[in-house]
């Protein structure tokens, strides 16, 4: 039997799992949404619209537009696993090497931007290009309007405020007062509804201070994650990223979300026990947001710190069914490996 049409002419999806927001952007995002596609189609990848630097950057300068790369990136990792799916995600995310303009853009990037412009719709736009890669579920941006992210960086009695994402996420020492301009920005309606009827509501792993903590910092979007009945799940990151999180543990982390949005509560707290430093201190960091601590080997066997999606996906699935019981200890980062 072929794939049935909905009444709009879309391939049905089915139904089949639970409804499951994922917040973030770049490659964080990416490796939730490869995971997360194995077991539901009921997803919406909701993208941070910060982003202002390469292809995205230099697009959103000259059109005034969001910057589609981290769109681009959500769209390609829900594409259907069939040839058609896969050489469509190759074609979005290929770049052009030259001498002239062209020079790294993104085909994907021009692509959405295209489309954006003849349909005056930043959504549907997206729709075309998930229809023409077979994705499964819908990818929405943050907000309808780019943002800036701004943050304080501190060195000893040293501080500086540095503005976008680029400059905050290359800055090395403390981040504090992490913001969003213009502080009036509003979260985009498509993702707001998302959120409310969600079942669930996965946010990182991810570069933390510029992809992961501006859904909370934007304040119809913290409102909106408060108030759903919605379960929550905060995956940490494998490794530290240089510059925003240097000398950061991995409760450390979760005390920063904290801090940040106290108000959210949350339910699983998914770390691989292999780059956690202290597991006594971040079980305390996950009961004081309300969660349970679920350790699961959820990295690549390479030596690079990458999510393994099945892996990530198995993990997500028993979450989602209750099933928290820790896997076999695997050494933590500061133990000695036999």
């Amino acid at each position: 039997m072929g794939t049935t049409i909905d009444v709009a002419g879309w391939p049905r999806r089915g139904e089949e799992g639970p409804a499951v927001v994922a917040l973030g952007g770049g490659h964080g995002l990416s490796a939730t949404l490869r995971a997360l596609k194995h077991i539901t189609h009921r997803l919406t990848a909701v993208v941070t619209v910060a982003d202002d630097g390469g292809s995205s950057g230099r697009l959103r300068r000259e059109f005034d537009c969001l910057p589609p790369g981290d769109l681009r990136m959500a769209l390609a990792s829900l594409c259907d696993d069939s040839e058609w799916g896969l050489t469509w995600r190759d074609v979005l995310q290929h770049r052009f090497e030259g001498q002239g303009e062209l020079d790294n853009h993104a085909l994907g990037n021009l692509l959405i931007l295209a489309l954006w412009q003849l349909l005056g719709d930043d959504v549907a736009g997206l729709e075309w290009v998930g229809r023409l890669l077979s994705i499964h579920g819908r990818v929405v941006p943050m907000s309808p309007s780019p943002l800036v992210i701004e943050a304080d960086i501190v060195n000893g009695d040293q501080r500086e405020r540095v503005s976008g994402q680029v400059a905050v996420a290359s800055a090395r020492g403390r981040m504090e007062n992490v913001s969003i301009v213009p502080q009036e920005a509003q979260a985009h309606p498509a993702a707001l509804a998302a959120i409310e009827q969600a079942d669930w509501v996965v946010l990182g792993p991810g570069s933390w201070y510029t992809s992961v903590l501006p859904h909370l910092i934007l304040p119809s979007m913290r409102q909106a994650l408060a108030a759903t009945g919605a379960r929550k799940a905060i995956v940490l990151n494998l490794s530290v990223q240089r510059g925003e999180t240097d000398g950061m543990t991995a409760a450390d982390h979760l005390r920063v979300l904290a801090d940040c949005a106290p108000e959210i509560r949350a339910d699983v707290i998914l770390a691989d026990p292999s780059t956690v430093e202290d597991i006594d201190d971040l079980e305390s960091a996950a009961r004081s947001l309300g969660a349970t601590l679920m350790l699961r080997q959820v990295r690549t066997g390479e030596a690079q710190c990458h999510h393994d999606p099945l892996r990530l996906a198995a993990a997500f699935r028993d979450a989602f069914e209750g099933a928290l019981g820790d896997v076999e200890h695997l050494p933590s980062a500061g133990e000695e490996r036999l």
